[in-house]
């Protein structure tokens, strides 16, 4: 196995929380402790185990953790206002971070838009890495483990938000997220919502 950068990212389509992008460096000895580990796509195991994984992920290999808050997250997007372009920017930043410390030739993310956002958005250290965006990516173990990193600071950070705000914030965009905001306001006031959820989403306007 080629020495590579997988990225993925987690909270895309969550209304409530940050969007997290998650870099992995992976070499051929990395990666066989990874498959050993267990380590697959984020959305096959449960929470509890992300958590641990993550750990050891963080111990083994040189790695990048991009959370955008749901302030700054709708500050891009106003600015951006293509989420692919804010996913770029984020994936472009997590393999930057990276090769400050590392060489490394070769990234992969799973497929969102056109590969030239990231490229476009790399800066000195990215710009003569290859980069590849593949359909179902986390096949990939370093994608797989960038998967696990995502998830286990998004996660982290929902926990923060509802000790912060004493209000439990659901996953996804179902009703008990309307429900939710609903409780949200009637705590804080319509102006904070921002500070918890992507504002750009249709249930946003919904509540």
């Amino acid at each position: 196995m080629k020495k590579h950068i997988g990225v993925d990212e987690s909270g895309k389509g969550d209304f409530f929380g940050p969007l997290v992008i998650a870099g992995v460096l992976a070499d051929e000895k990395t990666t066989e402790l990874f498959i050993e580990l267990g380590i697959k796509d984020s959305k096959k195991i449960s929470d509890k185990k992300i958590i641990i994984l993550a750990q050891k992920i963080k111990a083994n290999a040189p790695h990048s953790v991009v959370a955008i808050s749901n302030g700054k997250y709708n500050q891009l997007y106003a600015n951006i206002k293509n989420l692919n372009k804010l996913l770029a920017w984020g994936h472009a930043r997590a393999i930057e971070n990276i090769l400050e410390k590392n060489d490394c030739e070769y990234a992969l993310s799973d497929k969102f838009g056109s590969e030239n956002l990231i490229k476009s958005a790399l800066m000195k250290n990215g710009r003569s890495i290859r980069l590849e965006q593949m359909v179902r990516a986390e096949s990939d173990t370093a994608v797989a483990a960038a998967s696990i990193l995502a998830r286990a600071e998004f996660v982290h950070r929902m926990e923060q938000m509802e000790k912060t705000y004493g209000v439990k914030f659901p996953k996804g965009c179902s009703d008990l997220v309307k429900t939710a905001a609903r409780e949200f306001i009637a705590r804080y006031g319509r102006p904070r919502l921002n500070e918890v959820c992507k504002t750009h989403f249709k249930t946003y306007k919904e509540v």
